[in-house]
């Protein structure tokens, strides 16, 4: 009786571009560094540099959520076109809130 032996090779392959994993880590430490300006040029009390933390509040919170909208669509675009008409409003909702508070301060 013969012994039959099957051999397997697995292949690791090792990513180094610009995957979203990586993006997202660079985006929030980008992020992070936008809040912290922010927060010492509020902490600074000079009228001209509490405008500018404001402005960079909002390009750090859109910089996010551009981020969290292309995670969501890549959960959505598979379903159903009731959760794609979902993911449009909740998208829509989120820049209103953002823009919003921008023009009108």
């Amino acid at each position: 009786m013969t012994q039959k032996t099957t051999t397997t090779t697995t292949t690791t392959r090792k990513s180094s571009g610009w995957g979203l994993n990586k993006i997202s880590f660079y985006t929030i430490g980008a992020a992070a560094i936008l809040y912290l300006i922010s927060a010492i040029f509020t902490l600074v009390k000079v009228d001209s540099l509490a405008t500018v933390a404001k402005f960079m509040q909002g390009i750090a919170t859109v910089i996010m959520v551009c981020i969290v909208a292309i995670l969501a669509w890549k959960y959505v675009r598979s379903k159903t076109t009731v959760w794609k008409v979902l993911y449009f409003v909740f998208l829509g909702l989120v820049i209103l809130g953002i823009i919003i508070p921008i023009v009108a301060a």
